[in-house]
């Protein structure tokens, strides 16, 4: 008997032009994203009907099916399976026809957008898992329940490893995206952040470890992949293996300790310097601003940009003032889809917000954009404002975070542990708003 995943998967195949109409089929946390020859061929209506998916987004050349999490991996993998069994379509070997397709559609700054994402993307599951572990040590440890020693210690090395190591992780991920040898990548990461830099000093310049944080690596790394590239195509293939990795880690090297880690810096103390200094300064008015205009955000992928400055963040005070106030934006939507989920007659609707709650709740807010609060239009102005409320809560009390990965609810873990309670109560004060909001605004229901 066929489950749920597999009738999402033969729902969508049923209404996309036949299997020689797909190019590719590949999925991130919450979405199966396709990319077609023919895009007048897909029946984008019939496939929002289906149960279990819960929005269609079309960008960059895809067509971005909202499924939910651990959900879109299965569907895809489903797909996959169907079309390649089949032997007749495109999928695999159509390179050529998915470029051209991504040219025809590509958007303005989209390149640059994807890339940052497909750095970062993969590294979620590693920041989810540490954060959780980093919150539950954290419940130890002020609850006496077991008194600290081996355990906690330990749980504090898992849950500090992904921060320890991060910036090797994003210079390996930065190289496939640029085109480099991943392993060189990861190399000029750790000569980035290599404690031996300390003490050194370079015409007339002393060196410091990790100058620039992450974004310091994105440079050097694009640096170093485009090096690379261009070494093999100017050294003799005889001698490429030899001469390609020790010209690329000693040019690289040299021009990220003298050129590129200070560029690094300065970007990124910039940055660091006007959200500290936007959040202090301006206080409720910048997070509720922030906080009420993420949604969007997120709706058009741009959110993809700010885990580098996340990092950078943490990296240089310790504390993310930014990442709470933004996490109020997704507290907006849940009490946006509590008010749909009360007013509407829809039944459909009802079991969509009833799967996809949870989840938002968790901080993973996508099901609920596409599924319930953006095709409806007024709640997502309802949940904008919620979020905007909260924002103001949590950017007034300078709330901050002590890492990263979590959002929503469980994001309290993780909260400096002397305002705990004052993420809570903004957390509570965007539910609330984005309730009223949304019910005071009102929404035309679907029809079933």
């Amino acid at each position: 008997m066929s489950n749920k995943n597999d009738n999402i998967a033969n729902g969508i195949l049923k209404h996309v032009g036949g299997y020689d109409n797909i190019v590719s089929v590949t999925n991130c946390m919450t979405r199966v994203r396709m990319v077609f020859v023919n895009e007048d061929l897909v029946d984008e209506s019939a496939i929002k009907k289906i149960e279990g998916v819960m929005g269609v987004v079309k960008a960059d050349g895809q067509y971005q099916f909202v499924v939910g999490p651990s959900v879109a991996t299965k569907v895809a993998s489903k797909i996959s399976e169907i079309i390649g069994s089949q032997g007749q379509s495109n999928f695999g070997n159509a390179a050529k026809t998915k470029k051209e397709v991504k040219e025809k559609y590509k958007a303005p700054m989209s390149g640059v957008l994807k890339k940052i994402a497909n750095i970062f993307i993969p590294l979620i599951p590693a920041f989810i898992g540490c954060g959780l572990i980093m919150g539950i040590n954290n419940i130890i440890k002020k609850s006496g329940v077991i008194e600290q020693g081996a355990l906690t210690s330990l749980l504090g090395v898992f849950s500090s490893a992904v921060f320890a190591y991060m910036a090797i992780m994003v210079g390996m991920n930065a190289a496939k995206e640029f085109g480099g040898s991943q392993t060189i990548g990861g190399l000029m990461a750790g000569i980035v952040i290599s404690p031996g830099l300390a003490g050194i000093e370079l015409l007339g310049r002393t060196l410091v470890p990790g100058r620039g944080g992450i974004i310091a690596v994105l440079l050097v790394v694009a640096f170093s992949s485009l090096l690379e590239k261009q070494l093999r195509k100017i050294i003799p293939e005889v001698l490429e293996l030899i001469f390609t990795p020790v010209l690329t880690v000693l040019i690289s090297g040299f021009v990220a300790v003298l050129v590129l880690q200070p560029i690094g810096g300065m970007i990124s103390d910039g940055i660091g310097k006007a959200c500290v200094t936007a959040i202090e300064s301006g206080g409720p008015i910048v997070g509720g601003i922030l906080a009420g205009t993420f949604l969007p955000l997120v709706m058009t992928g741009l959110h993809q940009g700010l885990t580098p400055i996340h990092a950078d963040l943490l990296a240089k005070t310790g504390v993310n003032t930014l990442l709470p106030i933004l996490a109020m934006a997704g507290c907006g939507q849940i009490g946006a889809a509590f008010a749909v989920y009360i007013k509407t007659k829809n039944q459909r609707l009802k079991k969509t917000i009833l799967s996809a709650l949870p989840v938002g709740i968790l901080g993973i807010g996508e099901p609920l954009i596409y599924g319930v609060t953006l095709p409806l239009g007024k709640p997502f102005i309802g949940a904008c404002i919620g979020g905007a409320a909260g924002g103001a809560v949590v950017a007034a009390f300078k709330v901050g975070a002590v890492s990263m990965g979590l959002s929503g609810l469980p994001l309290a873990s993780l909260i400096e542990s002397n305002k705990i309670i004052l993420y809570v109560l903004g957390l509570s004060v965007a539910y609330a708003v984005g309730f009223v909001a949304t019910y005071a605004l009102g929404f035309k229901d679907p029809v079933e």
